[in-house]
């Protein structure tokens, strides 16, 4: 069994922890190693590495950079079978679905290997007479990054390339329960010549994250997980004079008009809902039926939910594989009592559903007759549950959904363009989907969150990443 250690200046680290946590597989509820939680000090050390090396990585040309970029996307491409069965081995999802997050992950070092474009200044000649001014985008420092443990590729990708291609430093802390993925993404890094103390690994649980929300040396923080925390997280970073993005939870609502093409709206809301086994802060966790169309909807859902095959990731067939902990899974079984305590249908029951027998697995579950007042309509479940409500005109449905406090995704399901439109310009979320189940933007695009799901002004990805991670300095010349 392997014990991680930190990686400081490109040296393995070993931990001066005296709280650690097992590392499992979800598939078999097998611990495969374990990671230390409460070494803040190392911290401390991952900060002084990171400062030392941003003098010389910083005065890198932006090409020079840039073409590292080039190299680690190559790697990735190579290993991109190897890592996503990493993924399945610590995370739990599919294979199929490990599969893409590792290529979502390599469309951000695409997009981080046009740097020299995306960051060039801007340049005004004759403000006044000899007078020009010129803007540049320059690099912050030492940046941080917290992530979440449902993508343990694709979230540390959506910071460390946009980080280090701008000529900042990077201390990664992974997540507690996924960390083996961040380790390997460190090696690959290296060897496409990634200087030493330019990206580090400081491994750790609640106690570590606050020095880094703390710590001086750190000039910004990157975060993706719940609600709660991201709020905490922006808060307490912010009040120590931090630049803070953090993307928090969900609850995504998706709308079903009558002229929807059937097959393929119960295609996409299985896949929504239940990939990933709704591990997924994209997840639809919410359908509004619009006028006839609830009756049909259900009936086809619940025969899809029926015929789902959960299973071991790797193994062939399998569309949905385990929860991430027993005590997760406990958490969701949890909603499901509730949501039948509150009075809603249960039409198809997860807990009931045929699953191997060991590890965290929980089937699909199905409810019906759902109403806004009930827990399962209004908070983040974080897990193979969906919800179906109903409404009998499209108004009524944009109305419901936007009484939501999160506004990360909605998708619509129709062949009018006309409720397609409206839809779109009156949904009260930052990514919206028209026949789309996972409306995820490619690299290119921010990553935008609204109300409660996200905390900060820049968001991940696209143009966004580049603003946060790069300071604007102004200099005006007289010749």
């Amino acid at each position: 069994m392997e014990t991680l250690s930190h990686v400081i200046d490109n040296q393995h680290v070993a931990a001066q922890a005296r709280e650690w946590d097992n590392i499992y597989n979800p598939a078999t509820g097998t611990v495969i190693a374990k990671v230390p939680l409460d070494d803040d000090q190392a911290v401390d050390q991952a900060v002084e590495a990171a400062r030392r090396a941003y003098f010389s990585w910083s005065e890198t040309p932006i090409l020079e950079r840039a073409r590292t970029m080039f190299r680690f996307r190559e790697l990735l491409t190579l290993h991109r079978e190897e890592v996503a069965a990493l993924v399945t081995r610590e995370h739990g999802k599919i294979f199929s679905d490990a599969y893409g997050e590792v290529g979502r992950a390599i469309e951000v070092v695409e997009l981080a290997a046009g740097a020299p474009s995306l960051l060039k200044g801007e340049w005004l000649p004759q403000v006044a007479h000899g007078i020009e001014t010129a803007l540049m985008r320059v690099p912050l420092g030492v940046v941080a990054g917290i992530t979440a443990f449902n993508f343990p590729a694709m979230i540390p990708l959506w910071m460390i390339p946009p980080a280090i291609v701008s000529g900042n430093t990077f201390i990664l802390k992974p997540s507690e329960r996924t960390p083996l993925t961040s380790m390997r993404l460190l090696e690959l890094l290296q060897e496409a010549g990634v200087p030493a103390g330019v990206v580090n690994i400081v491994h750790g649980g609640r106690r570590v994250a606050d020095r880094i929300l703390e710590h001086p040396g750190i000039q910004a923080v990157s975060f993706v997980g719940s609600q709660p925390v991201a709020e905490y997280i922006y808060r307490t970073a912010a009040a120590w004079g931090k630049r803070v993005q953090a993307l928090g939870g969900a609850k995504n609502f998706h709308v079903v008009m009558p002229d929807a093409d059937l097959s393929r709206t119960v295609e996409a809301l299985t896949s929504s809902a239940f990939g990933s086994a709704g591990e997924r802060c994209l997840a639809g966790s919410v359908v509004i039926a619009v006028g006839g169309a609830g009756d049909t909807l259900t009936e086809a859902m619940t025969a899809r939910a029926q015929q789902l095959q959960v299973g071991e990731g790797m193994q062939e067939g399998s569309e949905m594989g385990p929860l991430i902990r027993s005590e997760h899974r406990d958490r969701v079984i949890g909603y499901i009592e509730r949501g039948v305590t509150e009075g809603a249908s249960l039409v198809y029951d997860g807990r009931q559903h045929t699953v191997p027998r060991e590890g965290f697995f929980l089937g699909p579950t199905l409810f019906d007759n759902v109403t806004l007042n009930m827990a399962i309509a209004r908070e983040e479940i974080f897990g193979p549950v969906l919800s179906i409500m109903r409404e009998p005109t499209l108004e009524d449905a944009v109305r419901t959904a936007n009484m939501s406090r999160y506004g990360n995704t909605a998708s619509i399901y129709t062949q009018s363009g006309q409720a397609a439109q409206y839809f779109r310009d009156r949904i009260e979320a930052g990514m919206v989907g028209i026949n789309v189940g996972v409306p995820a933007p490619v690299a290119w695009f921010p990553f935008a969150g609204w109300k409660n799901s996200f905390y900060g002004d820049l968001h991940a990805t696209g143009m966004d990443a580049f603003w946060f991670y790069t300071e604007r300095r102004v200099v005006t010349t007289r010749w």
